[in-house]
């Protein structure tokens, strides 16, 4: 019997294969063999030490950085909770909000895993 992978989404161990997709009854989650493989090349995002970043953690600012547009500064120091990581054409890969500045896109290698 072939072992068919686990769901990428829950991780369940229950999948099936229904014509050319694999399906989590826990989940309900769909998707094709081929595109799991390609899946595996995951998105990463590395700070200024090479630490890999996720959804969800803590940085801190080691650089001041100016805001287009505006007179404000991002002061070196500066905490930022729960990033967002978006993959954009441009370096600015962590999208996240500022008390005091506002939703803001910020390049990687100017901030550092808290």
């Amino acid at each position: 019997m072939e072992q068919l992978p686990n769901c990428p989404k829950c991780q369940g161990e229950y999948t099936y294969e229904d014509g050319s997709l694999l399906i989590c009854p826990e989940c309900s989650y769909e998707w094709s063999l081929e595109n799991s493989l390609e899946d595996e090349k995951e998105f990463t995002v590395k700070d200024s030490n090479g630490a890999t970043l996720r959804s969800g953690d803590d940085v801190t600012v080691i650089k001041d950085l100016k805001i287009k547009g505006s007179s404000s500064v991002v002061k070196v120091g500066t905490k930022i909770k729960n990033v967002r990581l978006v993959e954009s054409s441009d370096d600015h890969n962590i999208d996240c909000k500022i008390p005091g500045v506002g939703a803001i896109k910020i390049t990687p290698k100017y901030v550092k895993k808290a």
